[in-house]
Formats: structure tokens, C-alpha cells, sequence
């Protein structure tokens, strides 16, 4: 069981997921900046938060819900939670995220869905076997199970992500094609700060450069 002073954010996970640099850079080096996609993607999640509670015949809505594990040390907020009449008349979570985007070729919107999942089941007592993640872009919602594999890779993420953050050390970075997609990346600057040389060195050797070509 973890402490409040030792939870990390759902937020923190999805960083991670996303690129462990992006994630160090935000939650240990306090750095940020936004983009078109985080503006929009903002600017989303708090039309969603915004909405008022609603119920419809078989379903009660929960918006902008806090959620924590004990058990994982997870603290957060899901979007949007959907309870549906079970077993005996007891409530059934739902989870539903919402992202600006598109599915993603990877896990890492599931991974933070699956942990919202894990904090759900710790909160209510009730199995968590499904959510969805509803995109901007296509305007659909993908259906997501919590399988066993899942669910090991999620524990297995919050473990990493644990670990980078006790060790305060942020990642080298490494240059890919999301790098270009990152609000972080003029702070980040992978494409110099990935090379074996450091960016105090390289900025060192092309003023030195600069000062004898004059």
C-alpha cells in the first residue's frame, strides 16, 4: 500500500507511455509547454469535465471523477464513468476516455484506461472488465478489455514509471517520428541532445566554430 505523498498521476502514465523523456521532463524538471494538439486536446477534456451529471435508463454518468489505488500508488481523474445495473443491483463501472486524436498503433491510451480500470475496482469492489476510448477524430469510441496481458503491462509501466521518478534522472533523449508531434520539443531537442556529445559541448564547439570562421 502506498502512501498519498508517494501516488503518481494517471497523467504521468500516459506521458511515460508516450515517450519517458516527455514524462521526466514534465513531472521531474517541472517543464511544459502546449501545442495545437494539447490546446486541443485541453481544451476537450474540460468540455467534457464541464458537462453536468446525467442518467439515462440503465446508466448513471460520473464526469470528471477522482480516482486513486492504494495498492498501486495511482491518483487521477477519468473523463467520463458510465455505472450500469449488475448483479444483485449493484453499480458496474465503466471507464470511457476521450482523446483529440486517433487510435494509436501502440497501447499507451489503453494502458492509462487500464489504469483507471485498476483504481475503479480498488474503489468499488466490483470486476472492471471493459471501457472505451472515444477519438475526436473519427468521432467513435473503441471498445477496450482489460485482459490479462494488459493488466501486466499497465503494472509493469506504473513499476517503470515509479522507478524513473525515485531515480530523478531524466532519459537521453531519442529521435523519432513522434518527436515531431511533441509540444516539448524545442525543450527537449532530440535531434541534438540524442547525439553522443552533450548540448553544452555541441553548443560549445559551434561557437568556438563560429568564432574562427570570423
Amino acid at each position: 500500500m502506498y502512501s498519498e505523498d508517494n501516488y503518481i498521476m494517471l497523467s504521468a502514465l500516459q506521458h511515460y507511455a508516450f515517450c519517458p523523456r516527455q514524462c521526466a521532463l514534465i513531472h521531474l524538471e517541472d517543464a511544459w509547454n502546449e501545442n495545437v494538439f494539447t490546446a486541443e486536446g485541453r481544451a476537450m477534456h474540460e468540455r467534457v469535465h464541464d458537462d453536468e451529471r446525467e442518467s439515462r435508463r440503465g446508466v448513471k454518468i460520473e464526469r470528471g471523477m477522482l480516482l486513486e489505488s492504494k495498492k498501486y500508488g495511482l491518483k487521477g481523474k477519468a473523463d467520463v464513468v458510465e455505472f450500469y445495473a449488475g448483479e444483485k443491483g449493484k453499480l458496474v463501472p465503466f471507464p470511457v476516455e476521450y482523446k483529440r486524436g486517433k487510435p494509436k498503433p501502440d497501447n499507451r491510451d489503453k494502458v492509462q484506461l487500464c489504469a483507471q480500470a485498476l483504481c475503479l475496482e480498488e474503489m468499488t469492489e466490483e470486476p472492471v472488465k471493459k471501457g472505451a476510448l472515444f477519438y475526436g477524430k473519427t468521432r467513435r469510441r473503441l471498445e477496450v478489455s482489460f485482459d490479462q496481458a494488459l493488466r501486466r503491462e499497465t503494472i509493469e509501466m506504473v513499476s517503470k514509471l515509479r522507478e524513473m521518478l525515485r531515480s530523478g534522472i531524466t532519459p537521453k533523449a531519442k529521435y523519432s517520428s513522434k518527436c515531431r508531434s511533441c509540444s516539448l520539443n524545442d525543450l527537449c531537442m532530440p535531434k541534438i541532445a540524442s547525439r553522443s556529445k552533450s548540448v553544452k559541448k555541441y553548443v560549445k564547439e559551434m561557437v568556438k566554430e563560429s568564432c574562427e570562421n570570423t
